[in-house]
Protein backbone atom coordinates (compact mmCIF):
# COMPACT_ATOMS: atom_id res chain seq x y z
CA UNK A 1 0.00 0.00 0.00
CA UNK A 2 1.33 3.43 -0.98
CA UNK A 3 2.30 5.48 2.06
CA UNK A 4 3.57 9.01 1.64
CA UNK A 5 5.20 11.27 4.19
CA UNK A 6 3.12 14.27 5.30
CA UNK A 7 4.16 17.61 3.82
CA UNK A 8 3.34 21.23 4.49
CA UNK A 9 0.78 22.91 2.17
CA UNK A 10 3.34 25.38 0.82
CA UNK A 11 5.32 22.48 -0.66
CA UNK A 12 2.13 21.16 -2.24
CA UNK A 13 1.38 24.50 -3.92
CA UNK A 14 4.97 24.87 -5.12
CA UNK A 15 5.03 21.35 -6.54
CA UNK A 16 1.61 21.85 -8.16
CA UNK A 17 2.79 25.13 -9.70
CA UNK A 18 5.87 23.45 -11.13
CA UNK A 19 3.77 20.54 -12.42
CA UNK A 20 1.34 22.89 -14.17
CA UNK A 21 4.11 24.96 -15.70
CA UNK A 22 6.17 22.06 -17.03
CA UNK A 23 3.60 19.43 -18.02
CA UNK A 24 0.64 21.47 -19.31
CA UNK A 25 2.40 24.20 -21.25
CA UNK A 26 4.13 22.52 -24.18
CA UNK A 27 2.64 25.03 -26.63
CA UNK A 28 3.88 27.93 -24.51
CA UNK A 29 7.44 26.62 -24.27
CA UNK A 30 7.53 25.77 -27.96
CA UNK A 31 6.37 29.27 -28.88
CA UNK A 32 8.84 30.88 -26.48
CA UNK A 33 11.68 28.99 -28.11
CA UNK A 34 10.55 30.32 -31.49
CA UNK A 35 10.28 33.99 -30.50
CA UNK A 36 13.40 34.26 -28.33
CA UNK A 37 17.03 33.99 -29.36
CA UNK A 38 18.61 30.53 -29.49
CA UNK A 39 21.73 31.68 -27.64
CA UNK A 40 22.43 31.96 -23.91
CA UNK A 41 20.54 35.24 -23.68
CA UNK A 42 17.43 33.62 -25.08
CA UNK A 43 17.75 30.76 -22.62
CA UNK A 44 18.00 33.22 -19.74
CA UNK A 45 14.91 35.04 -21.03
CA UNK A 46 12.89 31.82 -21.17
CA UNK A 47 14.06 30.84 -17.70
CA UNK A 48 13.16 34.26 -16.29
CA UNK A 49 9.72 34.07 -17.88
CA UNK A 50 9.19 30.58 -16.45
CA UNK A 51 10.23 31.52 -12.92
CA UNK A 52 7.89 34.54 -12.99
CA UNK A 53 4.96 32.35 -14.05
CA UNK A 54 5.91 29.75 -11.41
CA UNK A 55 5.91 32.40 -8.69
CA UNK A 56 2.60 33.82 -9.91
CA UNK A 57 1.01 30.36 -9.88
CA UNK A 58 2.34 29.81 -6.38
CA UNK A 59 0.81 33.05 -5.08
CA UNK A 60 -2.61 32.17 -6.44
CA UNK A 61 -2.57 28.55 -5.24
CA UNK A 62 -1.40 29.68 -1.81
CA UNK A 63 -4.70 31.56 -1.44
CA UNK A 64 -6.47 28.17 -1.63
CA UNK A 65 -4.01 26.23 0.55
CA UNK A 66 -6.49 25.48 3.32
CA UNK A 67 -7.66 22.06 4.46
CA UNK A 68 -11.21 22.07 3.01
CA UNK A 69 -10.35 23.49 -0.43
CA UNK A 70 -6.75 22.78 -1.50
CA UNK A 71 -7.16 19.24 -2.83
CA UNK A 72 -10.57 19.83 -4.50
CA UNK A 73 -9.29 23.00 -6.20
CA UNK A 74 -6.11 21.34 -7.45
CA UNK A 75 -8.06 18.31 -8.69
CA UNK A 76 -10.40 20.55 -10.66
CA UNK A 77 -7.45 22.48 -12.10
CA UNK A 78 -5.58 19.31 -13.09
CA UNK A 79 -8.63 17.81 -14.82
CA UNK A 80 -9.57 20.98 -16.70
CA UNK A 81 -5.96 21.75 -17.58
CA UNK A 82 -5.49 18.26 -19.03
CA UNK A 83 -8.35 18.80 -21.46
CA UNK A 84 -7.17 22.30 -22.38
CA UNK A 85 -3.58 21.10 -22.90
CA UNK A 86 -4.85 18.37 -25.23
CA UNK A 87 -6.73 20.80 -27.47
CA UNK A 88 -3.89 23.30 -27.49
CA UNK A 89 -1.31 20.64 -28.36
CA UNK A 90 -3.57 18.87 -30.84
CA UNK A 91 -4.97 21.80 -32.80
CA UNK A 92 -2.83 24.79 -31.89
CA UNK A 93 -5.81 26.68 -30.46
CA UNK A 94 -5.44 29.64 -28.12
CA UNK A 95 -7.80 30.02 -25.18
CA UNK A 96 -9.69 33.28 -24.77
CA UNK A 97 -13.27 34.30 -24.02
CA UNK A 98 -14.25 33.62 -27.64
CA UNK A 99 -13.05 30.03 -27.42
CA UNK A 100 -14.93 29.57 -24.14
CA UNK A 101 -18.06 31.01 -25.76
CA UNK A 102 -17.65 28.66 -28.69
CA UNK A 103 -17.24 25.69 -26.36
CA UNK A 104 -20.29 26.65 -24.29
CA UNK A 105 -22.47 26.84 -27.40
CA UNK A 106 -21.35 23.62 -29.07
CA UNK A 107 -23.63 20.62 -29.47
CA UNK A 108 -23.32 16.88 -28.83
CA UNK A 109 -22.32 16.08 -32.42
CA UNK A 110 -19.43 18.54 -32.37
CA UNK A 111 -18.26 17.28 -28.98
CA UNK A 112 -18.35 13.68 -30.21
CA UNK A 113 -16.17 14.60 -33.20
CA UNK A 114 -13.48 15.86 -30.83
CA UNK A 115 -13.30 12.81 -28.54
CA UNK A 116 -10.38 10.42 -28.96
CA UNK A 117 -8.26 7.88 -27.10
CA UNK A 118 -5.43 10.39 -27.07
CA UNK A 119 -7.65 12.87 -25.26
CA UNK A 120 -8.54 10.22 -22.67
CA UNK A 121 -4.83 9.50 -22.22
CA UNK A 122 -4.17 13.20 -21.55
CA UNK A 123 -6.95 13.36 -18.99
CA UNK A 124 -5.77 10.18 -17.26
CA UNK A 125 -2.05 10.96 -17.18
CA UNK A 126 -2.28 14.69 -16.46
CA UNK A 127 -5.59 14.80 -14.61
CA UNK A 128 -6.69 11.58 -12.95
CA UNK A 129 -3.29 10.14 -11.95
CA UNK A 130 -1.83 13.29 -10.31
CA UNK A 131 -5.17 13.94 -8.60
CA UNK A 132 -5.13 10.42 -7.18
CA UNK A 133 -1.57 10.92 -5.88
CA UNK A 134 -2.60 14.28 -4.41
CA UNK A 135 -5.44 12.71 -2.43
CA UNK A 136 -3.09 9.99 -1.19
CA UNK A 137 -0.61 12.60 0.01
CA UNK A 138 -1.11 13.62 3.68
CA UNK A 139 -0.85 17.38 4.20
CA UNK A 140 0.22 18.70 7.58
CA UNK A 141 -1.57 21.96 8.35
CA UNK A 142 -0.61 24.28 11.21
CA UNK A 143 -3.00 26.09 13.50
CA UNK A 144 -4.93 28.75 11.64
CA UNK A 145 -2.95 31.81 12.78
CA UNK A 146 0.41 30.17 11.99
CA UNK A 147 -0.99 28.94 8.69
CA UNK A 148 -2.00 32.49 7.76
CA UNK A 149 1.46 33.75 8.68
CA UNK A 150 3.19 31.10 6.56
CA UNK A 151 0.97 31.91 3.60
CA UNK A 152 1.81 35.58 3.97
CA UNK A 153 5.53 34.77 3.96
CA UNK A 154 5.16 32.54 0.86
CA UNK A 155 3.16 35.17 -1.00
CA UNK A 156 5.60 37.96 -0.16
CA UNK A 157 8.57 35.79 -1.13
CA UNK A 158 6.93 34.83 -4.45
CA UNK A 159 6.06 38.46 -5.17
CA UNK A 160 9.65 39.45 -4.37
CA UNK A 161 10.92 36.86 -6.88
CA UNK A 162 8.63 38.30 -9.57
CA UNK A 163 9.77 41.84 -8.76
CA UNK A 164 13.46 40.95 -8.75
CA UNK A 165 13.27 39.12 -12.09
CA UNK A 166 11.25 41.96 -13.62
CA UNK A 167 13.85 44.53 -12.53
CA UNK A 168 16.83 42.50 -13.67
CA UNK A 169 15.32 41.61 -17.05
CA UNK A 170 13.02 44.61 -17.47
CA UNK A 171 13.97 45.59 -21.01
CA UNK A 172 13.82 42.08 -22.45
CA UNK A 173 10.65 41.02 -20.62
CA UNK A 174 8.77 44.26 -21.34
CA UNK A 175 9.60 43.89 -25.02
CA UNK A 176 8.50 40.24 -24.93
CA UNK A 177 5.11 41.03 -23.35
CA UNK A 178 4.56 44.14 -25.49
CA UNK A 179 5.22 42.42 -28.80
CA UNK A 180 3.67 39.03 -28.07
CA UNK A 181 0.19 39.44 -26.63
CA UNK A 182 -0.55 35.85 -27.57
CA UNK A 183 1.59 34.58 -24.68
CA UNK A 184 -1.12 35.23 -22.10
CA UNK A 185 -3.49 33.03 -24.11
CA UNK A 186 -1.01 30.14 -23.98
CA UNK A 187 -0.38 29.92 -20.23
CA UNK A 188 -2.34 27.02 -18.74
CA UNK A 189 -4.34 27.29 -16.47
CA UNK A 190 -4.51 31.08 -16.24
CA UNK A 191 -5.74 31.37 -19.84
CA UNK A 192 -8.92 29.37 -19.42
CA UNK A 193 -9.57 30.55 -15.86
CA UNK A 194 -9.41 34.18 -16.98
CA UNK A 195 -11.55 33.40 -20.02
CA UNK A 196 -14.10 31.62 -17.83
CA UNK A 197 -14.48 34.63 -15.56
CA UNK A 198 -14.84 36.87 -18.62
CA UNK A 199 -17.48 34.58 -20.11
CA UNK A 200 -19.45 34.40 -16.86
CA UNK A 201 -19.31 38.17 -16.51
CA UNK A 202 -20.58 38.46 -20.09
CA UNK A 203 -23.52 36.17 -19.26
CA UNK A 204 -24.40 38.21 -16.18
CA UNK A 205 -24.26 41.47 -18.13
CA UNK A 206 -26.40 39.95 -20.91
CA UNK A 207 -29.01 38.79 -18.41
CA UNK A 208 -29.23 42.27 -16.90
CA UNK A 209 -29.49 44.12 -20.21
CA UNK A 210 -32.98 45.21 -21.25
CA UNK A 211 -33.98 43.75 -24.61
CA UNK A 212 -33.61 46.33 -27.39
CA UNK A 213 -35.69 46.47 -30.55
CA UNK A 214 -34.15 47.95 -33.68
CA UNK A 215 -35.64 49.06 -36.98
CA UNK A 216 -39.11 49.59 -35.51
CA UNK A 217 -39.84 51.84 -38.49
CA UNK A 218 -39.07 49.08 -40.99
CA UNK A 219 -41.46 48.79 -43.91
CA UNK A 220 -41.23 47.69 -47.49
CA UNK A 221 -40.84 50.30 -50.20
CA UNK A 222 -43.75 51.13 -52.52
CA UNK A 223 -41.82 49.31 -55.30
CA UNK A 224 -43.11 46.05 -53.83
CA UNK A 225 -46.54 46.92 -55.23
CA UNK A 226 -45.20 46.39 -58.74
CA UNK A 227 -44.02 42.81 -58.09
CA UNK A 228 -46.09 40.36 -60.12
CA UNK A 229 -45.25 37.25 -58.07
CA UNK A 230 -44.03 36.14 -54.66
CA UNK A 231 -40.31 36.06 -53.91
CA UNK A 232 -38.00 33.59 -52.22
CA UNK A 233 -34.60 34.83 -51.10
CA UNK A 234 -32.39 32.03 -49.80
CA UNK A 235 -29.50 32.99 -47.55
CA UNK A 236 -27.08 30.10 -47.02
CA UNK A 237 -24.81 30.38 -43.99
CA UNK A 238 -21.75 28.24 -44.69
CA UNK A 239 -19.48 26.66 -42.11
CA UNK A 240 -15.67 26.87 -42.01
CA UNK A 241 -15.49 27.51 -45.77
CA UNK A 242 -12.33 29.45 -46.45
CA UNK A 243 -12.12 31.29 -49.76
CA UNK A 244 -8.59 30.06 -50.43
CA UNK A 245 -9.81 26.55 -51.31
CA UNK A 246 -12.72 27.44 -53.60
CA UNK A 247 -11.98 26.48 -57.19
CA UNK A 248 -14.30 29.19 -58.46
CA UNK A 249 -12.18 31.73 -56.56
CA UNK A 250 -8.90 30.64 -58.13
CA UNK A 251 -7.83 27.60 -56.11
CA UNK A 252 -5.57 25.22 -58.02
CA UNK A 253 -7.94 22.30 -57.50
CA UNK A 254 -11.41 22.14 -59.04
CA UNK A 255 -13.40 21.99 -55.80
CA UNK A 256 -16.41 23.69 -57.43
CA UNK A 257 -17.04 21.74 -60.67
CA UNK A 258 -20.82 22.26 -60.62
CA UNK A 259 -20.93 25.89 -59.54
CA UNK A 260 -18.55 26.97 -62.30
CA UNK A 261 -21.21 25.83 -64.79
CA UNK A 262 -23.99 27.86 -63.16
CA UNK A 263 -24.90 30.77 -65.42
CA UNK A 264 -25.10 34.09 -63.64
CA UNK A 265 -23.23 33.03 -60.49
CA UNK A 266 -21.23 35.84 -58.87
CA UNK A 267 -18.23 34.84 -56.74
CA UNK A 268 -16.88 37.64 -54.54
CA UNK A 269 -13.14 37.39 -54.07
CA UNK A 270 -12.31 39.61 -51.08
CA UNK A 271 -14.72 38.97 -48.20
CA UNK A 272 -13.70 38.77 -44.54
CA UNK A 273 -15.54 37.45 -41.52
CA UNK A 274 -16.54 39.21 -38.33
CA UNK A 275 -15.00 36.52 -36.15
CA UNK A 276 -13.15 33.23 -36.34
CA UNK A 277 -15.79 31.10 -34.64
CA UNK A 278 -19.51 30.53 -35.23
CA UNK A 279 -20.48 31.87 -31.81
CA UNK A 280 -19.17 35.29 -32.86
CA UNK A 281 -19.49 35.38 -36.64
CA UNK A 282 -23.13 34.33 -36.91
CA UNK A 283 -24.65 36.80 -34.42
CA UNK A 284 -22.24 39.48 -35.64
CA UNK A 285 -23.10 39.11 -39.32
CA UNK A 286 -26.82 39.34 -38.54
CA UNK A 287 -26.40 42.39 -36.31
CA UNK A 288 -25.89 45.98 -37.40
CA UNK A 289 -22.98 46.60 -35.04
CA UNK A 290 -20.11 45.66 -37.34
CA UNK A 291 -17.00 43.81 -36.30
CA UNK A 292 -15.18 46.66 -34.56
CA UNK A 293 -18.18 47.63 -32.44
CA UNK A 294 -19.48 44.10 -31.90
CA UNK A 295 -20.35 43.21 -28.33
CA UNK A 296 -21.51 39.68 -27.57
CA UNK A 297 -23.66 40.55 -24.56
CA UNK A 298 -25.31 43.40 -26.47
CA UNK A 299 -25.98 41.18 -29.47
CA UNK A 300 -27.67 38.65 -27.20
CA UNK A 301 -30.16 41.23 -25.96
CA UNK A 302 -30.78 43.11 -29.20
CA UNK A 303 -32.73 42.41 -32.37
CA UNK A 304 -30.94 41.75 -35.64
CA UNK A 305 -31.48 41.49 -39.38
CA UNK A 306 -34.10 38.75 -39.28
CA UNK A 307 -36.25 40.70 -36.81
CA UNK A 308 -36.20 43.78 -39.06
CA UNK A 309 -37.12 41.73 -42.13
CA UNK A 310 -39.98 40.08 -40.26
CA UNK A 311 -41.23 43.44 -39.02
CA UNK A 312 -41.27 44.67 -42.62
CA UNK A 313 -43.75 41.93 -43.48
CA UNK A 314 -41.49 39.20 -44.86
CA UNK A 315 -41.87 35.61 -43.76
CA UNK A 316 -38.54 34.54 -42.22
CA UNK A 317 -37.55 30.91 -41.68
CA UNK A 318 -34.29 29.50 -40.30
CA UNK A 319 -33.56 25.87 -41.26
CA UNK A 320 -30.64 24.47 -39.29
CA UNK A 321 -28.29 21.53 -39.86
CA UNK A 322 -25.75 22.63 -37.30
CA UNK A 323 -25.55 23.84 -33.71
CA UNK A 324 -28.27 26.47 -33.84
CA UNK A 325 -28.40 30.12 -34.79
CA UNK A 326 -26.64 31.56 -31.70
CA UNK A 327 -29.69 33.67 -30.82
CA UNK A 328 -30.16 35.32 -34.22
CA UNK A 329 -33.33 33.39 -35.10
CA UNK A 330 -34.99 33.32 -31.67
CA UNK A 331 -37.99 35.33 -32.84
CA UNK A 332 -38.57 33.78 -36.29
CA UNK A 333 -39.63 30.32 -37.45
CA UNK A 334 -36.95 27.75 -36.63
CA UNK A 335 -36.64 24.29 -38.19
CA UNK A 336 -34.00 21.88 -36.87
CA UNK A 337 -33.25 19.23 -39.50
CA UNK A 338 -29.96 18.06 -37.99
CA UNK A 339 -31.53 15.16 -36.08
CA UNK A 340 -33.82 13.74 -38.73
CA UNK A 341 -33.63 10.05 -39.64
CA UNK A 342 -33.87 10.37 -43.43
CA UNK A 343 -32.24 7.32 -45.07
CA UNK A 344 -29.30 8.20 -47.28
CA UNK A 345 -28.94 11.66 -45.74
CA UNK A 346 -28.81 11.05 -42.01
CA UNK A 347 -26.87 8.58 -39.88
CA UNK A 348 -25.22 8.48 -36.44
CA UNK A 349 -27.16 11.54 -35.20
CA UNK A 350 -25.88 13.67 -38.06
CA UNK A 351 -27.37 14.74 -41.39
CA UNK A 352 -25.59 15.76 -44.58
CA UNK A 353 -26.35 19.22 -45.93
CA UNK A 354 -28.65 18.00 -48.70
CA UNK A 355 -31.20 17.56 -45.90
CA UNK A 356 -31.58 21.36 -46.03
CA UNK A 357 -33.05 21.03 -49.53
CA UNK A 358 -35.48 18.26 -48.66
CA UNK A 359 -39.04 19.32 -49.49
CA UNK A 360 -37.86 22.57 -51.08
CA UNK A 361 -39.97 22.11 -54.20
CA UNK A 362 -43.10 21.53 -52.13
CA UNK A 363 -42.17 24.56 -50.04
CA UNK A 364 -41.98 26.69 -53.20
CA UNK A 365 -45.23 25.25 -54.59
CA UNK A 366 -47.08 26.30 -51.44
CA UNK A 367 -45.38 29.68 -51.04
CA UNK A 368 -47.98 32.32 -50.21
CA UNK A 369 -45.78 35.09 -48.77
CA UNK A 370 -42.58 36.84 -49.75
CA UNK A 371 -40.04 34.77 -47.86
CA UNK A 372 -36.46 34.81 -46.64
CA UNK A 373 -35.19 31.28 -46.03
CA UNK A 374 -31.93 30.88 -44.11
CA UNK A 375 -30.11 27.56 -44.49
CA UNK A 376 -27.41 26.90 -41.89
CA UNK A 377 -24.97 24.27 -43.13
CA UNK A 378 -22.77 21.75 -41.39
CA UNK A 379 -20.43 22.56 -44.26
CA UNK A 380 -16.75 21.93 -43.63
CA UNK A 381 -16.87 21.63 -39.85
CA UNK A 382 -13.78 19.86 -38.55
CA UNK A 383 -11.86 18.02 -37.40
CA UNK A 384 -13.61 14.99 -38.90
CA UNK A 385 -13.94 16.37 -42.41
CA UNK A 386 -14.46 12.87 -43.84
CA UNK A 387 -17.89 12.74 -42.15
CA UNK A 388 -19.18 15.85 -43.90
CA UNK A 389 -19.69 14.37 -47.37
CA UNK A 390 -20.93 11.17 -49.08
CA UNK A 391 -18.26 8.82 -50.41
CA UNK A 392 -19.05 9.70 -54.04
CA UNK A 393 -17.76 13.23 -53.41
CA UNK A 394 -14.38 12.02 -52.20
CA UNK A 395 -12.49 13.38 -55.21
CA UNK A 396 -9.17 13.79 -53.43
CA UNK A 397 -7.31 11.00 -51.64
CA UNK A 398 -5.81 9.87 -49.32
CA UNK A 399 -8.06 11.33 -46.62
CA UNK A 400 -7.39 11.76 -42.91
CA UNK A 401 -10.05 9.71 -41.12
CA UNK A 402 -9.18 10.78 -37.60
CA UNK A 403 -9.86 13.77 -35.38
CA UNK A 404 -6.20 13.68 -34.31
CA UNK A 405 -5.12 15.94 -37.16
CA UNK A 406 -1.51 16.22 -36.05
CA UNK A 407 -1.22 12.45 -36.57
CA UNK A 408 -2.27 12.79 -40.23
CA UNK A 409 -0.27 14.05 -43.16
CA UNK A 410 -1.09 17.60 -44.18
CA UNK A 411 -1.97 16.34 -47.65
CA UNK A 412 -4.63 14.00 -46.25
CA UNK A 413 -6.10 16.78 -44.09
CA UNK A 414 -6.37 19.13 -47.06
CA UNK A 415 -7.82 16.34 -49.20
CA UNK A 416 -10.57 15.71 -46.65
CA UNK A 417 -11.30 19.41 -46.34
CA UNK A 418 -11.39 19.93 -50.11
CA UNK A 419 -13.86 17.06 -50.43
CA UNK A 420 -16.22 18.92 -48.08
CA UNK A 421 -16.13 21.84 -50.50
CA UNK A 422 -16.85 19.54 -53.44
CA UNK A 423 -19.98 18.45 -51.58
CA UNK A 424 -20.90 22.03 -50.67
CA UNK A 425 -20.50 22.83 -54.37
CA UNK A 426 -23.05 20.12 -55.17
CA UNK A 427 -25.52 21.32 -52.49
CA UNK A 428 -25.35 24.94 -53.64
CA UNK A 429 -25.58 24.03 -57.31
CA UNK A 430 -28.60 21.82 -56.61
CA UNK A 431 -30.21 24.69 -54.73
CA UNK A 432 -29.64 27.08 -57.63
CA UNK A 433 -31.08 24.55 -60.09
CA UNK A 434 -34.28 24.29 -58.05
CA UNK A 435 -34.55 28.06 -57.75
CA UNK A 436 -33.94 28.51 -61.48
CA UNK A 437 -36.56 25.93 -62.42
CA UNK A 438 -39.18 27.89 -60.47
CA UNK A 439 -38.34 31.40 -61.66
CA UNK A 440 -41.38 31.56 -63.93
CA UNK A 441 -43.70 31.51 -60.91
CA UNK A 442 -41.49 32.79 -58.05
CA UNK A 443 -38.75 35.43 -57.97
CA UNK A 444 -35.79 33.46 -56.61
CA UNK A 445 -32.30 34.33 -55.40
CA UNK A 446 -29.48 32.82 -53.37
CA UNK A 447 -26.73 34.44 -51.32
CA UNK A 448 -24.08 32.19 -49.77
CA UNK A 449 -21.74 33.45 -47.05
CA UNK A 450 -19.49 31.33 -44.84
CA UNK A 451 -19.34 32.16 -41.13
CA UNK A 452 -15.53 31.93 -40.91
CA UNK A 453 -12.60 30.14 -42.47
CA UNK A 454 -10.38 27.27 -41.35
CA UNK A 455 -6.72 26.56 -40.64
CA UNK A 456 -5.34 23.36 -42.13
CA UNK A 457 -1.91 23.28 -40.57
CA UNK A 458 -0.57 26.68 -41.60
CA UNK A 459 1.56 28.08 -38.74
CA UNK A 460 0.85 24.81 -36.86
CA UNK A 461 -2.79 25.85 -36.45
CA UNK A 462 -5.82 23.68 -37.14
CA UNK A 463 -9.57 24.34 -37.17
CA UNK A 464 -10.59 27.89 -36.23
CA UNK A 465 -11.28 30.13 -33.24
CA UNK A 466 -7.89 31.85 -33.00
CA UNK A 467 -8.33 35.37 -31.54
CA UNK A 468 -9.08 37.69 -34.45
CA UNK A 469 -6.03 39.92 -34.09
CA UNK A 470 -3.77 36.83 -34.15
CA UNK A 471 -5.69 34.67 -36.61
CA UNK A 472 -4.20 33.96 -40.04
CA UNK A 473 -6.08 35.03 -43.15
CA UNK A 474 -7.24 31.46 -43.75
CA UNK A 475 -9.58 31.80 -40.76
CA UNK A 476 -10.94 35.21 -41.84
CA UNK A 477 -11.05 35.22 -45.66
CA UNK A 478 -14.36 33.55 -46.49
CA UNK A 479 -16.34 32.56 -49.55
CA UNK A 480 -19.39 34.53 -50.67
CA UNK A 481 -21.50 33.73 -53.74
CA UNK A 482 -24.68 35.22 -55.19
CA UNK A 483 -27.17 34.11 -57.81
CA UNK A 484 -30.35 35.87 -58.98
CA UNK A 485 -33.02 34.51 -61.29
CA UNK A 486 -33.94 36.60 -64.32
CA UNK A 487 -37.31 37.45 -62.78
CA UNK A 488 -35.68 38.44 -59.47
CA UNK A 489 -33.28 40.75 -61.28
CA UNK A 490 -36.19 42.53 -62.92
CA UNK A 491 -38.43 42.70 -59.86
CA UNK A 492 -35.69 43.93 -57.52
CA UNK A 493 -33.68 45.94 -60.08
CA UNK A 494 -30.45 43.99 -59.59
CA UNK A 495 -27.75 44.61 -62.20
CA UNK A 496 -25.75 41.36 -62.13
CA UNK A 497 -23.35 42.59 -64.81
CA UNK A 498 -22.44 45.45 -62.50
CA UNK A 499 -21.99 43.02 -59.60
CA UNK A 500 -19.66 40.87 -61.71
CA UNK A 501 -17.53 43.92 -62.41
CA UNK A 502 -17.36 44.80 -58.71
CA UNK A 503 -16.77 41.24 -57.41
CA UNK A 504 -13.19 42.08 -56.34
CA UNK A 505 -14.27 44.96 -54.11
CA UNK A 506 -13.25 44.49 -50.43
CA UNK A 507 -16.28 43.36 -48.42
CA UNK A 508 -16.98 41.84 -45.04
CA UNK A 509 -19.80 40.39 -43.00
CA UNK A 510 -20.48 43.95 -41.87
CA UNK A 511 -22.15 44.39 -45.27
CA UNK A 512 -24.75 41.63 -44.86
CA UNK A 513 -27.26 43.47 -42.65
CA UNK A 514 -27.50 46.53 -44.87
CA UNK A 515 -27.18 44.65 -48.15
CA UNK A 516 -30.15 42.43 -47.32
CA UNK A 517 -32.28 45.42 -46.34
CA UNK A 518 -31.30 47.20 -49.55
CA UNK A 519 -31.79 44.14 -51.73
CA UNK A 520 -35.23 43.43 -50.26
CA UNK A 521 -36.27 47.08 -50.54
CA UNK A 522 -36.85 47.65 -46.83
CA UNK A 523 -36.88 51.22 -45.57
CA UNK A 524 -35.54 51.86 -42.07
CA UNK A 525 -33.33 54.32 -40.23
CA UNK A 526 -30.99 51.44 -39.32
CA UNK A 527 -30.12 50.98 -43.02
CA UNK A 528 -26.74 52.34 -44.12
CA UNK A 529 -26.39 52.64 -47.88
CA UNK A 530 -22.60 52.89 -47.62
CA UNK A 531 -22.52 49.30 -46.36
CA UNK A 532 -24.97 47.96 -48.94
CA UNK A 533 -22.87 45.99 -51.43
CA UNK A 534 -25.76 46.02 -53.92
CA UNK A 535 -26.43 49.76 -53.70
CA UNK A 536 -24.23 50.69 -56.66
CA UNK A 537 -25.71 47.93 -58.82
CA UNK A 538 -29.41 48.58 -58.59
CA UNK A 539 -31.21 50.27 -61.43
CA UNK A 540 -34.48 50.66 -63.25
CA UNK A 541 -35.75 48.10 -65.73
CA UNK A 542 -36.25 49.47 -69.19
CA UNK A 543 -37.06 47.22 -72.15
CA UNK A 544 -35.70 44.24 -70.26
CA UNK A 545 -32.35 45.95 -69.69
CA UNK A 546 -31.12 47.26 -66.35
CA UNK A 547 -29.91 50.82 -66.57
CA UNK A 548 -28.02 52.17 -63.58
CA UNK A 549 -29.72 55.06 -61.90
Amino acid sequence: MLKLKAVRPEWVTLAASAFLLTCFNFVLWQHLSEITASDGQGLVMRAAFGVMILAAFNIVLTLFAFRPVLKPVLTLIFMCSAGVAYFMNQYGVLIDIGMLRNFAQTNATEVRDLLSLKMLAYIFLLGVLPSWLLWKLPVSYRRWHRELMSKGVVSVASAAVIGAIALINYQGLSSLFRNHHELRLMVVPSNYIGASFGFLREQVVSAQRPFVKIGEDAQRKPDWQTHDRKSLTVLVVGESARAENFGILGYGRDTTPELKKEAGLIAFTDVHSCGTETAVSVPCMFSNMGRKAYNASQAKSEEGLLDVLKRAGLDVIWRDNQSGCKGTCDRVTFEDVSNLKTPGLCASSECRDEILLQGLQHFIDSLDKDTVLVLHQMGSHGPEYFKRYPKEYEHFTPVCESNALNNCSRESIINGYDNTLVYTDHVLSSLIDVLRSNQDKVDTAMLYLSDHGESLGEYNLFLHGTPYMLAPDQQKHVAMLAWFSDSYQKSFSVDTHCLQLSRDKPLSQDNLFHSMLGLLEVNSQVYNQDLDMFAGCRGAVSDGVLAKQ
